[in-house]
């Protein structure tokens, strides 16, 4: 198996770790959104790549190249497993005016930055990476914090998409 951060500090962490062995797993940083990509693991070998909160963090311009490296590396029959913001979720409505970057791309207050997605852009990103749709669902959550008597809806994308046996 491997890992891949595109952060120094949680690489090192993993490696850092008495039970990592790297015949087992292999922890690297890279990024996955390089015209260039190219990684110390084959192509073609993955049976699953786990994608949580990533792509939101790209540049929307980077995000189709993104997920057609990623689909590189896909076995046929492998799958990528993706969770990420969706349109309108809170987060999204609390941003205030001048943190907006483009149509639904935020800078939050760290520096860092979010895209909040709908299906149908997904379903695009992985279709024309030569993906096939296993799921694509909206996961609508009321949260409450009951000590700060507050309401929090949220609005997440969950997605699987598969690289074709053929």
């Amino acid at each position: 198996s491997s890992g891949i951060n595109a952060e120094y500090g949680a690489v090192e962490i993993v490696k850092s770790h008495s039970m990592y062995n790297e015949e087992r797993c292999k922890a690297f940083v890279c990024d996955i959104s390089a015209e260039d990509l190219s990684m110390p693991i084959e192509e073609g070998s993955l049976d699953f790549i786990t994608m949580i909160f990533v792509l939101s963090a790209l540049n929307p311009e980077d995000m189709q190249r993104c997920v057609t490296n990623l689909s590189r590396y896909l076995k046929p029959g492998g799958q990528i497993l993706f969770r990420d913001y969706g349109r309108y979720d809170l987060a999204q409505l609390r941003f205030k005016n001048g943190q907006c970057l483009g149509d639904n791309f935020y800078a939050r207050g760290d520096g860092t930055k979010v895209y909040f997605f709908t299906q149908e852009e997904l379903d695009t990103l992985f279709t024309t990476a030569g993906l096939v749709k296993v799921q694509n669902i909206v996961d609508r959550r009321l949260q409450v914090n009951r000590a700060r008597k507050l309401k929090m809806y949220r609005i997440w994308i969950q997605c699987k998409y598969m690289k074709p046996l053929t």
